[in-house]
């Protein structure tokens, strides 16, 4: 898995017109999903995520989590992650899993943050074509792979 973490002032995704999804602090989550990703990959990750201290404390100071801070969070699902741009110009995206994998782990991964944070998040809708609204804070932006646990 790999999911790109944005610190946000505020987020939301739109798809037709339509807010389906809004939050105010907290992290934006792209996310993208290969065939080897594993449930290890997901619980790993969703701990990484919520513990990371990337929120500013009383002093300013990042050492707080999403979990200590109180902060929201969105997932969205984000094939274009596993883009291949060694040859030619025009990305390949052979490592990302079809919807038939993908999706269930994409649920997985959002029950599991669900858990980690103790309450609902946000999220996009799988394979549509959304709109993703973000003030970045910060600016706080952190690619997380769970293949090499960085």
């Amino acid at each position: 898995m790999r999911a790109i973490i944005q610190r946000v002032s505020r987020a939301s995704v739109t798809v037709d017109g339509k807010i389906i999804s809004e939050i105010q602090n907290g992290l934006l989550i792209l996310l993208g999903i290969e065939d080897a990703d594993s449930q290890e990959d997901i619980e790993w990750l969703s701990r990484k995520i919520t513990n990371l201290r990337i929120f500013n404390d009383a002093d300013g100071v990042m050492n707080e989590s999403l979990i200590n801070s109180g902060g929201d969070a969105i997932v969205v699902s984000q094939f274009t992650l596993h883009a291949a741009v060694k040859k030619g110009n025009r990305p390949s995206y052979i490592k990302a899993s079809k919807p038939d994998i993908a999706i269930p782990l994409y649920e997985k991964f959002i029950a599991q943050v669900e858990i980690d944070l103790s309450k609902k998040i946000g999220t996009g809708i799988f394979g549509a074509d959304m709109k993703v609204d973000l003030l970045n804070d910060g600016p706080v932006t952190i690619a997380i792979d769970t293949k090499n646990r960085e």
